[in-house]
């Protein structure tokens, strides 16, 4: 499997580029800063704003054309790190470097699932 390197510019929303590639895979790694993020913080309904500058210390997931399925940890100018679901709404302020590893279309997707309450990924077997 042959990684795809991706680099997003000043501006950018961070998960609608990332949709936008049309890729299918994972993102395995990602480095960077926002001007500020939005994420979902775990259990909660909504999308909290963190204003910047930050540094995207981690970021990962999945992608399909479904949808992306992200995770980042971000910290201020203090140190201070905080994490959890990646929203629209994350502006990149210099740059995002993105590692994607591809899978073939149609080998992933997303569905609701009653018993989540959330779309999940589904895997097509070969």
């Amino acid at each position: 499997m042959m990684m795809e390197p991706l680099r997003l510019n000043p501006g950018d929303d961070l998960r609608g580029a990332l949709e936008a590639t049309g890729h299918t895979g994972f993102v395995i790694a990602g480095i960077g800063s926002l001007t500020h993020a939005q994420l979902r913080m775990a259990g909660e309904p909504a999308a909290t704003r963190i204003d910047g500058p930050l540094e995207i210390l981690t970021l990962s997931g999945s992608l399909t054309p479904d949808g992306a399925h992200l995770h980042a940890s971000v910290s201020d100018s203090s140190g201070r790190v905080r994490g959890g679901h990646v929203c629209a709404g994350c502006e990149v302020r210099t740059t995002a470097e993105l590692l994607i590893a591809p899978l073939p279309a149609g080998s992933l997707s997303r569905a609701f699932d009653a018993r989540t309450g959330h779309a999940e990924l589904r895997i097509a077997k070969a």
